[in-house]
């Protein structure tokens, strides 16, 4: 089973304890066949990657730009250097600059490799092109099936 990720970052610390235990539940699969394929951003990417690793399920990393960690915040280097250290595979788009339409270019490479997508979604638009709820729409529209978690009365 491959399971891609998407959602929401900059979550409340309130709802990333809820988003995290949503994910840890959410990625209980035959462990011997788990392969999270993730881009490993700060917050559910991150989250859900961890969450797969310790059930004993194994890490594809797709880098939307060659310039991916530079864009993501600086308390976050750490974690992804550690994660992607962890992966069995890289995929990369060829892109270098980061554009939100980059990003939703990892997005749909990361979709094309999954058979299933979690989203850590509010289901409201996105705030920018690329963001969660366009990636969910790809998805949609290439026949990947959805799993949208979201906690019950939790706001981005």
């Amino acid at each position: 089973m491959r399971v891609g990720i998407t959602g929401h970052r900059g979550l409340s610390a309130e709802v990333e304890e809820r988003v995290r235990a949503m994910l840890s539940e959410a990625v209980r699969y035959d462990t011997s066949e788990l392969v999270a394929v993730s881009c490993i951003a700060d917050g559910p990417d991150s989250w859900s990657t961890e969450a797969v690793l310790t059930h004993g399920g194994r890490l594809e990393v797709v880098i939307p730009v060659t310039e991916y960690r530079d864009s993501l915040p600086e308390w976050h280097h750490n974690t992804y250097d550690e994660l992607i250290r962890q992966a069995s595979d890289v995929h990369e788009t060829g892109l270098t600059e980061s554009t939100s339409e980059a990003h939703q270019a990892g997005s749909e490479l990361l979709v094309g490799l999954v058979d299933e997508l979690l989203a850590v979604c509010d289901g409201k638009p996105a705030r920018g092109y690329g963001g969660t709820a366009d990636v969910v729409g790809y998805a949609e529209c290439n026949g990947v099936p959805v799993r949208m978690l979201w906690p019950q009365g939790a706001s981005r």
